[in-house]
């Protein structure tokens, strides 16, 4: 029997090394407010935590959307119209938790059920692969409603889709169904409603069995390359191969190699 730990807004289910993360406030189409981020950062840090054993995560949402985006119902301290200032709010609230999901220690799949609008959207932007549901659907909402796309999507949709697609999305704020969004290259994978958190798990269970400190490594050199310089670049990945060159699996996998076997990696 899989094992909820519930955070604010946020739950993790054990499904043995696999780390299933829900944005869970289903009611709202799991809008993101402060609170809810705070809760995935618990998360993103119990799941990391050596003892629980985990080597792969997925981050999908509670019923039938992904995320609607910011939420704009509620009220109380978390009321948008009632921040003063809404930059400082994603510097205090959102951002720290984007930086924690690019440098999160083991590849993060993002199963994207339904709906992924706005701030929603660029959460799904910092899955390693990212699998829709035919259903599903991507839209930037922010010129709809008076605000300037965030989230770091107009740094990084430029790099996935080019600029004259990113202008589109942007600037129509129209929705981009999940088999444009794959033609698109904005994601990668598409599979039938009712398979997708399958098909996740399949492939995160693949992903499990893979020299899981080596894959931290890789994404920071892929995120890092990003505004790197080549020659930088070089001189990171020396680095994070030095780093590489110490760890047991990489021994486990010379091994394995030289004695026609399928290797046994430990994640260390």
């Amino acid at each position: 029997m899989s094992k909820m730990t519930a955070f604010d807004d946020v739950t993790v289910e054990a499904d043995g090394r696999i780390a299933i993360i829900r944005l869970n406030d289903p009611k709202t189409l799991n809008a993101i407010a402060p609170r809810m981020m705070g809760g995935l950062s618990q998360a993103l840090s119990h799941i990391e935590k050596t003892e629980r054993g985990f080597r792969c995560a997925i981050l999908t949402g509670e019923g039938r959307a992904f995320c609607s985006g910011a939420n704009l119902t509620t009220t109380g301290p978390d009321d948008i119209l009632r921040q003063g200032d809404l930059g400082r709010v994603l510097r205090a609230s959102y951002y720290p938790v984007l930086r924690q999901m690019r440098n999160f220690k083991m590849p993060l799949l993002v199963a994207v059920n339904g709906p992924a609008l706005g701030f929603g959207l660029c959460l799904a932007l910092m899955g390693d692969v990212i699998l829709a549901a035919r259903a599903a659907f991507f839209q930037l909402t922010f010129s709809r409603i008076g605000l300037v796309p965030d989230g770091g999507a107009p740094w990084l949709l430029p790099r996935i889709i080019g600029m004259a697609r990113t202008k589109e999305l942007v600037i129509l704020a129209e929705r981009v169904p999940a088999e444009k969004a794959l033609a698109w290259g904005l994601i990668n994978q598409v599979h039938d409603d009712d398979r997708l958190l399958d098909a996740a798990k399949a492939l995160a269970a693949e992903l499990t069995e893979r020299p899981t400190a080596t894959l931290s490594l890789i994404r920071r050199a892929y995120w890092d390359s990003l505004d790197n310089l080549y020659e930088d670049q070089l001189e990171l990945e020396a680095e994070l191969q030095t780093l590489a060159g110490k760890t047991q699996d990489f021994a486990e996998g010379v091994m394995a190699f030289r004695e026609k076997r399928l290797p046994v990696f430990k994640g260390v």
